[in-house]
C-alpha cells in the first residue's frame, strides 16, 4: 500500500501515527513545500522573541521519519492531483503515485488587495517559520511596526516583537480585538491588558492606502512605520481538492472518516476541512491543532483499513498574550453566566439543559470538566452546577457520572 501525504503539519503527523496504529508496512511518503522537520506552528512567535530554540519546535522528535519508516520530499510542492491515475503532480514535473491520499495542506494568509502595498519594502506575513526568520532579520529595538489584524496571528506577532522593544500600532477593521473567539467584555479586558504592554490599537479602521512608510487609514488617520506585518486572516489551502473534482465549500468536505467527497481513495484533514461543530449544529472550519492531529489520525486510520469516525468537534483555543491566558471553547448564543475581576473573566453559556460554550480568561484550571460537558452532553441535571460555576470539581458530579468519567479517562483540565 501507498499511502500519499501533502503537508507536513499536525495533522500529517496524525495521519502517519493513525496508519502505522494498523499497517507497519505500507509505504509512507509525505510531501512538503516547507524545507522543515514537522514543527509547532503556534511556538514561531516564541522562537521569535526567544523563548524557544529551533529544536524544541519540533513537532516531534528529530528521528520520526525514520522510526515510522517514512520518506520525505520537503521543499518542494505538489501542483495538481490526478484522481483519475491515482498520482500527485510535482513542481518539477515528476509524480508519485498513490493508493490512498490525504490532503493536508492547512492554510495560507489571506491579503486582502490594499493601494500602495506594493511599495511596502518591509512587509510580512505571520504563520510559518521563515516569516518568523524574516522578521527577526529586520527587527531592531523601537522599529516602528504596523500589524493590519487584532486577531490571534497579529496579536501573537505583537507579544513577540515586545521582546525587542518595537512601537507598535494594531489596527483592525472589527471594533474589538479576537473577535472570533471573545465576546465584548472579554475582549475590552484582554485589550487593556495588551496596551497596559504598550501595544496602541486603533478598532473599526481599515487601511485606504499604504505609502512607503505610513499608511492613510479610512478614519483619516494616518500612521507612521518601519515594518508592516499582514495578519488580516487566513484562507483555507482547498485549491488541489477542488480541481481535482472533490466537494469544497468554505472547507473541504469530508463525511465523519475524513473521506473527501466526490473522490475516491482521498482524504483531508486538519485546517483545509470542514467540521461539524456540535455546539452550533454547522458545519465550519476549526482551525486548531489538536483537531488537526485528531481529524489526520481518523484519516490516517481509514485509509489503512480500520474504521474510525471524527465526532464531537467543537471550536476551542487555549492561548495567552503578554502572560494573560485563555482558554474559550463552543458557541456563546444561550443564556450567560459571567463572573469579572480585574484581568479575570468567566462565561459560561447555557441552551436548555446543556453547556453550550464558555471563555476563561486569567484562571484556566479545570477546563477540561466544563470541555467534558459539551462534548459529553452532560445534562446540567446530574451535577451541581452551582458548584461547577465557581469550583469547577468532580466532586460536582454523580458518584455515578464520576465513576463512568474516570473509567473512561477523561480528566480535570
Amino acid at each position: 500500500m501507498n499511502y500519499v501525504i501533502i503537508g507536513n503539519s499536525a495533522a500529517a503527523v496524525g495521519a502517519v501515527q493513525g496508519i502505522r496504529s494498523v499497517d507497519n508496512a505500507g509505504n509512507i511518503t509525505i510531501i512538503s513545500d516547507e524545507k522543515y522537520h514537522t514543527y509547532s506552528r503556534p511556538l514561531i512567535s516564541y522562537w521569535l522573541k526567544g523563548a524557544v530554540s529551533e529544536d524544541k519546535m519540533l513537532y516531534r522528535d528529530s528521528d520520526f521519519y525514520e522510526k515510522n519508516n517514512v520518506e520525505t520530499k520537503l521543499g518542494v510542492k505538489v501542483t495538481a492531483i490526478n484522481a483519475a491515475e491515482k498520482k500527485v503532480i510535482l513542481d518539477d514535473g515528476s509524480s508519485v503515485s498513490y493508493d490512498k491520499l490525504l490532503n493536508a495542506t492547512g492554510s495560507k494568509p489571506f491579503v486582502p488587495p490594499m493601494e500602495g502595498l506594493e511599495y511596502v519594502k518591509h512587509k510580512y506575513t505571520f504563520m510559518k517559520f521563515d516569516d518568523a526568520k524574516a522578521i527577526k532579520d529586520e527587527i531592531k529595538p523601537e522599529v516602528k511596526v504596523l500589524i493590519v489584524g487584532a486577531g490571534l496571528i497579529g496579536l501573537k506577532a505583537a507579544e513577540a516583537l515586545e521582546h525587542y522593544g518595537a512601537d507598535m500600532t494594531v489596527i483592525d477593521l472589527a471594533d474589538r480585538i479576537l473577535p472570533s473567539i471573545l465576546d465584548k467584555d472579554a475582549s475590552a479586558v484582554m485589550q487593556s491588558y495588551i496596551e497596559s504592554k504598550g501595544v496602541k490599537f486603533i478598532l473599526g479602521t481599515s487601511v485606504k492606502k499604504f505609502n512607503a512608510g505610513s499608511a492613510e487609514l479610512t478614519n483619516g488617520n494616518t500612521v507612521i512605520f518601519d515594518m508592516v506585518i499582514l495578519a488580516v486572516g487566513v484562507r483555507p489551502n482547498t485549491e488541489l481538492i477542488a480541481k481535482a473534482g472533490g466537494k469544497v465549500n468554505r472547507g473541504i468536505v469530508t463525511d465523519n472518516k475524513q473521506a473527501v467527497e466526490g473522490l475516491s481513495d482521498v482524504y483531508a484533514a486538519g485546517d483545509c476541512t470542514e467540521s461539524f461543530d456540535i455546539t452550533s449544529g454547522t458545519q465550519k472550519i476549526l482551525a486548531l491543532l489538536p483537531n488537526a492531529f485528531m481529524q489526520g489520525e481518523i484519516a490516517g486510520k481509514n485509509m489503512a483499513g480500520e474504521e474510525a469516525y471524527y465526532l464531537n468537534a467543537i471550536p476551542m483555543n487555549a492561548i495567552g498574550f503578554f502572560g494573560l491566558h485563555i482558554i474559550t471553547a463552543g458557541s456563546y448564543d444561550g443564556n450567560a453566566y459571567v463572573e469579572t475581576e480585574g484581568n479575570r473573566y468567566k462565561k459560561l453559556v447555557t441552551q436548555g439543559n446543556e453547556l453550550k460554550g464558555f471563555i476563561l480568561m486569567g484562571d484556566i484550571k479545570r477546563a477540561g470538566i466544563y470541555t467534558s460537558l459539551i462534548k459529553q452532553h452532560i445534562s446540567i441535571d446530574e451535577c451541581d452546577f452551582e458548584m461547577l460555576k465557581n469550583d469547577p470539581l468532580m466532586m460536582a458530579f454523580t458518584r455515578e457520572r464520576r465513576n463512568e468519567k474516570l473509567a473512561g479517562g477523561v480528566g480535570n483540565g
